[in-house]
């Protein structure tokens, strides 16, 4: 009896411990904590619905999510292994009405609130329009281009930042600069801008001055004003202004009659992203800090049809200069993400069009599932890949318009056209034969579409037209006289238009000169130029008006005329007639003649020479004769 009492004391005494354990351990178990909600709005009628919200936070483990607010419904909820992020389909009701609303998410240890928009969609008037061969795009690095407002200077976001006399730190440019220098980039006849990232990037000062030493021996900086090491997707770098900025930006450009192109990334995220640490899945990216692949750069591979996975595998998934995560597009979640994140800037902003970044290193599968979620939602927004390569077969792989030997096609509107910008700047800045320029353009079958290639002759990722051997002002006009008469989209980059000089990364993104309070000058002005500054920056009005004035240049069927060592003639030819453009890029002069009975120029017909107006010239017996100075162009046209 006393042991049968005995032990039912024990196990009595165990319970109630084991009890006073479990409500402790209840006790002290925190509740759900919402720290980011990704993207934080939608749209009612839109073509991705459910929408689905990535939530980050801590103790997400076995949530349920309820909503809060009519117009939403939930559908999957699921969260990962950590229990930091939870995927939530919320579908939004037909007939929803713009407003606030939350998702609340329920665990055993409590509730908290994540909040959810319903945005009300941008009219489509004058908006997602795409670029097309009628524009001129101009290049903006916000950074280095104009200071509009001095109170995101060094903002209380990311302190220490901000330094002019250090060439990777922030400069002070931003959104409001830009918009001030409108007039002027309306002045200079541009169509559209091209800005490099806006999204949010490193926004601390870290410790160490640099990053650790690459295996090559490369160092980058803890700061990236250029924007290409986002930290959060679904923000603006607060250095360049707010979102609300940013959209002011764009509506103003639209009334200007300026596209704006959104330059994107899908290739990798920055080194210090939160992901980075805590994945929402653990193949988020291609490997993880600690153990990953590097990147060889050899896009090549990726258009073998003989190579085998692996020998492409660290071309896809190797991190770039072993620094930048890749994302893992064959991730389903990550590429959901990427997607949904591509159409949110989009429909927030207005902008008409993507430049995407670091093309080839991405999976071409994935390229055709995301192009075609931008064409069913904004089917005029189209989309120009980088692949920094100068052979036309590798290039013109990634064009969309076709099927390739992988039974896919990528649908990428089009690419950068490096394979002629190398010639272009051989031939006009180094002295080389203009031949190679044609030879070059000869290449031009193995591209789905060639009319509408973005041609340049620099951007922010090499040193500038005038640090080039050789280079002069007489070079760098030449070569904008060919690529703002050539077949394509011509693109500048910011300070082109007065041959604005600069090294390697990153002299070549120095800040143009009257962007910034104190400057010695302001080459936005006509006063503030230089006089070979301003011989380049009239050429390059001059061109541009004539590419509104004559449209075979914009439109036109290119065919080449006369094709020598040092000189070089092609024909823009549409309905509305023809424009004869010659060049001499000898160090003397030079008489050419050809037959231009082919482009619709009868005998007797009077061309003008519209870059000289004193210049005329007779088509006889079918014949143009030209007589051209030494390092010279002529755009001849019909009186």
């Amino acid at each position: 009896m006393l042991k049968r009492f005995a032990t039912h004391t024990i196990f009595s005494v165990v319970l109630l411990a084991a009890f006073a354990l479990t409500c402790a351990a209840q006790t002290s178990s925190p509740p759900p904590e919402v720290t980011k909600v990704e993207p934080p709005n939608w749209w009612t009628n839109h073509s991705v619905n459910p929408v689905r919200v990535l939530v980050r936070g801590r103790n997400l483990t076995g949530a349920r999510v309820e909503t809060v607010g009519n117009g939403l419904q939930i559908g999957l909820v699921r969260a990962n292994a950590a229990g930091t992020y939870l995927f939530v389909d919320v579908v939004i009701e037909k007939e929803a009405q713009p407003g606030r609303r939350a998702l609340r998410i329920v665990t055993a240890m409590g509730t908290t609130n994540a909040p959810f928009e319903i945005t009300a969609p941008l009219s489509r008037a004058g908006r997602f329009q795409g670029f097309t061969p009628d524009d001129v795009i101009y290049l903006i690095m916000p950074d280095r281009f104009a200071d509009g407002d001095s109170a995101n200077n060094d903002p209380p976001e990311s302190r220490g930042l901000y330094d002019r006399r250090k060439p990777r730190y922030y400069h002070g440019g931003d959104l409001q600069g830009i918009i001030n220098r409108l007039p002027y980039l309306k002045e200079v006849g541009v169509t559209a801008i091209w800005l490099n990232p806006v999204y949010d990037n490193i926004n601390r000062l870290n410790e160490r001055e640099q990053y650790p030493e690459t295996p090559g021996g490369a160092k980058l900086p803890i700061t990236d004003y250029h924007g290409y090491g986002a930290v959060d997707f679904y923000a603006v770098e607060e250095h360049f202004g707010t979102m609300g900025k940013l959209r002011e930006l764009v509506d103003a450009a639209h009334r200007q009659g300026i596209k704006v192109i959104q330059d994107q990334v899908a290739n990798h995220s920055g080194p210090y992203h939160p992901w980075v640490a805590d994945s929402p899945t653990p193949t988020w990216y291609n490997g993880t800090q600690s153990r990953h692949l590097v990147n060889p750069f050899q896009p090549w591979t990726l258009q073998d049809p003989r190579a085998e996975y692996e020998a492409k595998r660290a071309t896809l998934d190797g991190w770039f200069i072993d620094i930048l995560p890749d994302l893992n597009q064959s991730d389903d979640e990550t590429a959901r993400y990427i997607t949904q994140n591509t159409l949110w800037w989009i429909g927030m902003t207005g902008f008409d069009a993507i430049r995407q970044d670091t093309l080839p290193y991405v999976p071409r599968e994935f390229w055709n599932r995301w192009m075609t979620a931008i064409k069913r939602e904004y089917p005029q927004v189209n989309v120009v890949g980088e692949l920094y390569d100068g052979d036309p077969a590798l290039v013109s792989f990634f064009q969309g318009g076709r099927t390739q030997f992988d039974a896919i096609d990528s649908k990428v509107d089009t690419l950068f056209d490096f394979p002629l910008f190398f010639t272009v700047r051989r031939a006009f800045a180094e002295g080389k034969p203009i031949r190679e320029v044609a030879q070059m353009l000869a290449r031009d079958h193995l591209y789905p579409n060639p009319d509408i290639l973005v041609t340049f002759i620099g951007n922010h990722d090499m040193l500038r037209f005038m640090n080039e051997p050789n280079a002069n002002t007489t070079g760098i006009k030449l070569a904008q006289t060919l690529i703002l008469t050539m077949r394509g989209i011509p693109q500048l980059y910011y300070g082109d238009e007065i041959a604005l000089p600069g090294a390697g990364d990153p002299d070549n993104r120095r800040d143009f000169p009257g962007g910034f309070a104190g400057d010695a000058r302001n080459a936005f002005t006509r006063s503030g130029r230089t006089p070979e500054e301003q011989d380049v920056y009239e050429n390059v009005r001059r061109l541009i008006k004539l590419r509104v004035d004559l449209e075979p240049l914009r439109r036109g069927r290119l065919t080449n005329l006369y094709i020598a060592e040092q000189q070089y003639a092609y024909a823009r030819t549409s309905e509305r007639g023809s424009v004869i453009v010659i060049f001499n890029n000898d160090t003397k002069p030079a008489n050419v003649e050809f037959n231009v009975a082919s482009v619709n120029l009868e005998n007797g017909a009077t061309l003008t020479d519209r870059l000289s107006a004193n210049a005329e010239t007779r088509v006889a017996e079918g014949m143009l004769r030209v007589n051209l100075p030494a390092r010279s162009a002529s755009i001849y046209a019909m009186k």
